[in-house]
């Protein structure tokens, strides 16, 4: 229990003389972050079996220098050619036990969400964007969109591309309508799909007879891909937070959320995977656990990396209030945020963007939680118990963002206790 005088915490002035206020004590966590890759070697396996080193220069390269929303954009249009990819893999099955409605289903919904967000960063305005009238014609979709098995999934995407394109200035020039004559996006000269359709076997792909090791190798090149573009952005968050350019960097911290919310979609798909073929596509690659805490996701570096910089957000907390920390542990930067929103006005930027910290907070431990659920369906409880430890301590960490948590806990109470 915590006794607050509220003349000084608050900025109400008809606030009551004492507010009694519970405030949630911590989890009790081992004091190493549970955060952290996995063995080198287990790690290395990992890359050299999705061909990410190759993959990552895909992702890197820098084709139009002066256009600064490439590094964004790139691997997001990439990832999005991966996954039609998904869809002519799913397509060509043949195995009669496999859950085609779903598939289509989940696909539909995965294609959708990655375009709303393909759209939502070419929104911004960038003069150097290089468009013209061509449209493409190495992407794996106007393919799609003619053959008979993939026929109207490709129209429904191309609709889809239509529809959630039409607040940006430019297209992306897939074969989708237009009907407003938008200048089209060079997509093949960004995206670079013949190289990345060079990617599409892994190593294992000629002396492995199981058709779900297409499936799991394709789905953790989406993965990996919008991490990359996670990574990028979170970069790019820092940058403009540091420039005072808060209603810009809120933009970019919803999308880093809404990329964490696809990851869950993502991770889902494993479950419409064939049981026993996926558990002997697990003995045939080798994977297995190398101790109790280690987890498979955290073979994947990318994935290491954006949940460190998601939880170094709050660092950028107390620039975004215009206070610094108290050294002696007091509620400075509580204090702040209660003002802030009390205040709104011009700075409500500022609470937007504090929102959307604490939104890519809790995605990301969501993402976590259902990875945990998906391994118990997918392998059974036994390997979850298992590898999950590490796991189960980042969706238990106590708030990433106290001053904040305090200052709606403390407003809470006050408002409870008005009229």
């Amino acid at each position: 229990m915590v006794d607050t005088d509220c003349k000084r915490k608050m900025v109400s002035p008809d606030l009551p003389t004492k507010l009694h206020v519970t405030i949630p004590s911590p989890f009790k966590l081992p004091v190493s972050s549970p955060i952290s890759c996995s063995a080198p070697s287990s790690c290395s396996a990992y890359e050299l079996y999705l061909r990410l080193p190759e993959l990552s220069i895909l992702w890197s390269s820098r084709d139009f220098p002066r256009w600064s929303h490439e590094p964004i954009l790139k691997p997001s249009l990439q990832a999005l050619e991966i996954t039609f990819r998904l869809v002519l893999a799913v397509c060509s099955d043949n195995r009669p036990y496999i859950n085609n409605r779903e598939w289509n289903r989940r696909l539909d919904s995965i294609l959708t969400c990655q375009i709303k967000l393909i759209s939502s960063i070419c929104e911004e305005e960038d003069e150097s964007v290089p468009v013209g009238n061509e449209r493409s014609s190495l992407s794996l979709l106007p393919q799609l969109a003619t053959w008979r098995k993939s026929e109207a999934f490709g129209k429904k995407i191309l609709s889809t591309i239509d529809n959630e394109m039409r607040f940006s200035k430019y297209t992306l020039g897939l074969g989708e309508q237009n009907i407003s004559g938008k200048p089209n996006l060079q997509y093949d000269a960004v995206c670079r799909p013949n190289e990345l359709y060079s990617l599409r076997n892994n190593p294992y792909a000629d002396h492995i007879d199981n058709n779900e090791n297409e499936t799991l190798y394709i789905l953790h090149q989406i993965i990996e891909s919008w991490l990359h573009v996670s990574s990028n952005l979170l970069k790019r968050i820092s940058t403009r937070v540091d420039q005072g350019r808060f209603g810009e960097a809120s933009r970019d911290v919803y999308l880093v959320e809404s990329i964490w919310k696809l990851l869950i979609e993502v991770e889902d798909l494993h479950l419409l995977m064939d049981p026993e073929d996926f558990l002997k596509l697990k003995k045939q690659l080798h994977i297995k656990t190398a101790g109790k805490n280690d987890a498979f996701c955290f073979r994947s570096r990318g994935l290491v990396e954006v949940m460190k910089m998601s939880k170094g957000l709050r660092e950028k907390v107390p620039f975004v209030l215009g206070v610094e920390v108290d050294p002696t542990g007091g509620p400075r930067l509580q204090e702040a945020a209660m003002r802030l929103y009390a205040r709104k006005g011009e700075e409500c930027d500022k609470i937007h963007l504090l929102q959307g910290m604490q939104g890519v907070e809790a995605a990301a431990k969501r993402f976590f939680f259902s990875y945990k659920q998906v391994v118990a369906a997918v392998m059974g409880s036994a390997e979850m118990n298992t590898e999950c430890d590490s796991v189960r301590q980042i969706f238990m960490e106590p708030t990433y963002f106290p001053s904040l948590d305090a200052a709606k806990t403390f407003l809470g109470e006050f408002w409870s206790h008005v009229g």
